[in-house]
């Protein structure tokens, strides 16, 4: 029997992936991978090591105590790692940081394949990884390194897990240092990265799905989507994507593929210029109907930057609009 790959995402958004044998508890397969959880007894007995499952399947070995986690807790997903034993891949969700299990994000290195400059609005950089592709989680991001500096810029992947060529889009800003980069770059060219990061990610689709994007916050559910593509729910996913001008507009070919190989998938594209031709026009809250949270019973995903996120957070509240959970990723253009 095969083993099983765990994403153990700390608290600062660092993510680190294990294999995990059957009948092997994850505080075992994490000391094997030299990560040190967070443990006291190892006997189920002080609780220390409590995470939270955020998917996946697993038992519990019986010999725990109640005073290290009560009967309330295992059933709203919290886990002792030295008791649970996965059943399938999972996603752990662990209370510490990081640097307190002495780990840090990964190294990786890839060539540049493609870049392609969309208008004057976005680049989409394409990159053949040598080796093992990078383990993440859809959603995720890494932080590239700028060559001949010390600064680093950070990018939603917008290309599925398991890829061995990995894309992300890439804001063009006037004189920036990446933006300045990737207009002279050519193929060939190595570039390192650090990652996976980040909290924001696809947990189990267990309910509808309402994804709101803006600029190349549209990143991140490429990803998503390419993976809810392989694996179809029969739950309805709506997708909101608002940008400046039309010039702005990207992947709209690959959203109307989506659309044929998803089931329930479907979304609005809106230009907030006013001199638009565009179908849809305004901020994506002038698309956000009351039906889209079907009372409160749907997971809502949220990616662009500050002030968009601001505001679509202010609409909710006002409109007294709930949903089951909500995750947001603000990002803010570097100079």
């Amino acid at each position: 029997m095969s083993s099983y790959t765990i994403a153990l995402n700390f608290e600062d958004g660092v993510t680190r992936f294990i294999e995990c044998a059957p009948f092997e508890t994850v505080l075992d397969a994490a000391y094997k991978a030299q990560i040190n959880l967070p443990m006291d007894c190892s006997d189920g007995v002080c609780g220390t090591c409590k995470c939270r499952a955020e998917s996946g399947e697993y038992e519990l070995e019986d010999d725990y105590i109640e005073d290290a986690l009560t009967e309330a807790e295992a059933e709203s997903g919290l886990v002792l790692t030295c008791q649970m034993m996965p059943q399938s891949d999972c996603v752990i969700s662990v209370p510490v940081a990081s640097t307190m299990c002495k780990i840090a994000s990964e190294d990786f290195a890839g060539k540049v394949l493609d870049i392609k400059c969309h208008n004057d609005a976005v680049y989409e950089l394409t990159l053949d990884v040598n080796g093992t592709p990078p383990a993440f989680l859809p959603g995720q991001y890494v932080n590239i390194s700028l060559p001949e500096s010390d600064q680093h810029r950070s990018y939603s992947f917008s290309s599925a897990p398991g890829k061995s060529e990995i894309n992300f889009l890439i804001k063009q800003i006037p004189s920036g240092l990446m933006s300045s980069w990737l207009s002279r770059m050519q193929a060939g060219e190595e570039v390192s990265f650090t990652g996976p990061l980040g909290s924001f990610y696809l947990r189990e689709p267990v309910r509808p799905l309402l994804f709101l994007a803006g600029g190349t916050g549209l990143a991140p559910f490429l990803s998503m989507l390419e993976v809810l593509a392989q694996e179809p729910r029969d739950i309805p996913i709506q997708l909101i994507y608002g940008v400046t001008r039309d010039q702005d507009l990207v992947g709209l070919e690959q959203l109307d593929q989506y659309v044929e190989k998803i089931p329930n998938f479907s979304y609005i594209a809106s230009v907030l210029d006013a001199d638009s031709n565009h179908p849809h026009k305004g901020y994506v809250m002038d698309h956000m109907t009351d039906e889209m949270f079907h009372g409160g019973n749907v997971d809502v995903y949220l990616c662009g930057p500050v002030p968009m996120v601001e505001a679509v957070d202010g609409f909710m509240k006002e409109r007294s609009l709930e949903a089951a959970s909500f995750y947001y990723e603000r990002f803010i253009p570097s100079q």
